[in-house]
């Protein structure tokens, strides 16, 4: 006989967006060795800038080999070490912190926890805060392994926060309230409301009028925010991000009860790209929860070795600048060949601003508005047009037809591969055509829907044998 932890069903492994990476992993696209499988859409990996680090390592070699003024550091970097982490390390990640946060906040490493990696963070977090059967909040759609980090083994229970296109998934404060109330419902004690800013699978941040609305909710109600701030990073367009923390300082809350109540989480995952490393963060201000998180963390440590390297490179500050200077670069040219890709086929992307996907409209290529027609669509993309992507309804959106695209695990020719595939099924589908002609423009912006129209027309044309292409 094994425990109930261990026959339960709740990790959330069912959940279609699993199942997507469990059909690519069957059959995974290779340029040469199986260029008609299926292409991986559905990871939100950052390579893009992968070559500067590499750069970085080929010239300083003492780094890799653990060597310092001429001696080794293998001896000290093997023994024993306690789970409170290197404090250099802790040091040039404060920094960093600060940095891509415009230096508007302070960060003190005895403030950090570190864990390996930011799902580690985020279950201890949920410990510290909410005994099992209490509630948090979560704003829709969002990361479907929030299902497995939060719920799972703390027996905590998430109650959605409705969000909707008509206002770009904005979060509002009746919508706040609305969650509260359905939780009373449910007979749930509501222990915080926890977001992700930026957005995982919108690729947007929060305006400063949503963290205050947020804010001021937290406070009426006596309750926590957990800021999972993993994309931190990724902004390459404005507006420009704005850190929960940033917020409450602008509010003159840092003698506050709500200081204490507001916790980060972040990683080195997305940032840099390095998601096998393992490094997550936690940051509070509350000293009692931070005691308790840096003991659960010895469940779960960032090996010495890793954050010795990892300290040398953040120590490079004329390197990181760089770094995050041409990787912002990079994402906007990526995000602008899917958007624009896609746009080929009459499908657009909400607009968006960060992050390593795009939360793609393709409502008007459902044969019903129903979320059983996005399992339709989902699955032709997968079996017939061989690319993995998430569906809305694994991030739990509360409108079906909408996906998360991912396009910075990949290279331009495959992320070229990927729109062609996509163009070759609208054109080729007469139903997807059809749904075209008789739907209305939807956009999220004026400029969007002007755009719409042009390419409805001449997908259009082009399925009547009057439009030409390069393709």
């Amino acid at each position: 006989m094994l425990s109930k932890m261990a026959m339960c069903k709740s990790h959330g492994q069912d959940s279609s967006y699993f199942i997507g990476w469990q059909e690519y992993e069957k059959n995974p696209y290779d340029p040469l060795q199986n260029p008609s499988g299926i292409i991986q859409m559905g990871l939100a990996e950052n390579q893009l800038s992968f070559d500067l680090l590499e750069s970085w390592l080929a010239r300083n070699q003492d780094v890799i080999q653990f060597r310092e003024n001429g001696g080794s550091m293998f001896r000290d970097l093997a023994l024993f070490q306690d789970y409170h982490g290197l404090q250099a390390f802790k040091n040039v990640l404060v920094s960093f912190m600060a940095e891509i946060r415009r230096k508007k906040v302070k960060f003190d490493p005895k403030n950090l926890v570190l864990t390996a990696g930011s799902t580690s963070a985020n279950e201890i977090l949920i410990f510290c805060l909410a005994e099992p059967g209490e509630a948090l909040l979560i704003p829709t759609p969002y990361y479907p392994g929030f299902d497995r980090d939060l719920k799972w083994r703390t027996g905590a229970e998430i109650v959605p926060i409705h969000c909707y296109s008509s206002n770009s998934f904005r979060i509002t404060k009746s919508a706040l309230e609305e969650a509260y109330e359905q939780a009373q419902k449910r007979n749930l004690t509501v222990k915080g409301v926890f977001i992700t800013n930026p957005s995982n699978p919108l690729g947007t941040t929060m305006s400063r009028n949503e963290l205050n609305i947020l804010i001021t909710f937290a406070m009426t109600k006596n309750i926590h925010i957990v800021s999972d701030e993993i994309y931190a990073g990724t902004v390459f367009n404005s507006p420009k991000f704005i850190s929960i923390m940033e917020a409450l300082i602008d509010r003159k809350l840092e003698k506050s009860k709500m200081w204490n109540q507001v916790h980060i989480v972040s990683s080195l995952s997305k940032d840099l790209g390095l998601p096998g490393f393992r490094v997550g963060m936690i940051y509070s201000n509350n000293e009692t929860l931070i005691a308790a998180a840096t003991k659960m963390s010895s469940f779960g440590l960032i090996s010495s070795q890793t954050q010795y390297l990892l300290s040398k490179i953040f120590g490079d500050r004329r390197f990181i600048k760089r770094y995050v200077k041409e990787n912002k670069k990079q994402l906007i040219h990526r995000r602008e060949m899917l958007a624009s890709g896609l746009g080929n086929s009459g499908i657009e992307c909400l607009e968006s601003n960060a992050g390593l996907f795009c939360f793609v409209d393709m409502r008007d290529l459902l044969k019903s508005n129903t979320f059983e027609a996005e399992m339709e669509l989902w699955k032709k993309i997968i079996s017939t047009v061989g690319l993995n992507v998430s569906p809305g309804s694994s991030c739990h959106c509360s409108e079906p037809g909408w996906f998360r695209v991912c396009f910075a695990n990949m290279s331009k020719e495959t992320l070229d591969l990927a729109m062609q595939r996509i163009n070759n099924f609208v054109n080729s589908d007469r139903d997807i055509r059809q749904n075209l002609r008789q739907q209305p423009s939807r956009s999220v912006t004026a400029a969007g829907s002007r755009r719409r129209r042009t390419i409805v027309n001449w997908v259009v044309k082009l399925s009547s044998g009057d439009g030409r292409t390069d393709r």
